[in-house]
């Protein structure tokens, strides 16, 4: 009877201990080399395409990690790159979905038409998350062309590191 009560509480100890593990998991980071691989991915879509952009890579925090500015991109290019960003690393989403919850997908008014008045808040496609197959890592935002072109970009981009983020 002693045995049974000294292994129970010998286990609830052990499992105690296994549940603190949990708390100090680690999880991937999105490094310099990755996010500098991810702008040369779209800067190459953007040579090809004849395209002028402007690159930014963020972290999960929405931190910045890497920003470039293709030579004749707009200078507002720069900035509104690093918002898609920022918001698609927030919203752990596109920021064309973010335009569809504002516009609709038809352009006649989507279900959260107040998200495009929110001062930073930017609901133009052209920021893409950075996903592994478990874990969020960051964000790609794009800019310098139009919507369509900024997100094929930033796709491009993504392309560039696919083996990267399984």
């Amino acid at each position: 009877m002693k045995t049974n009560k000294i292994l129970m509480g010998l286990a609830l100890v052990a499992s105690g201990f296994s549940f603190q593990a949990n708390a100090f998991d680690s999880h991937p980071v999105l490094d310099l080399e990755t996010a500098q691989k991810i702008a040369a991915g779209c800067q190459a879509e953007a040579l090809k395409k004849g395209w002028k952009m402007s690159v930014t890579v963020v972290d999960a925090g929405a931190n910045p990690i890497y920003f470039q500015r293709m030579d004749g991109a707009y200078i507002a290019s720069g900035e509104i790159a690093s918002l898609k960003a920022e918001n698609s690393a927030k919203m752990q989403m596109p920021t064309s979905a973010l335009e569809d919850f504002s516009f609709g997908k038809d352009k006649k008014g989507g279900p959260a038409p107040g998200l495009a008045l929110i001062p930073g808040f930017v609901t133009l496609a052209g920021g893409l998350p950075i996903k592994t197959s478990q874990d969020f890592l960051g964000a790609v935002g794009v800019s310098g062309g139009m919507p369509n072109e900024d997100e094929a970009c930033a796709q491009a981009g993504l392309d560039a590191v696919k083996s990267l983020l399984k």
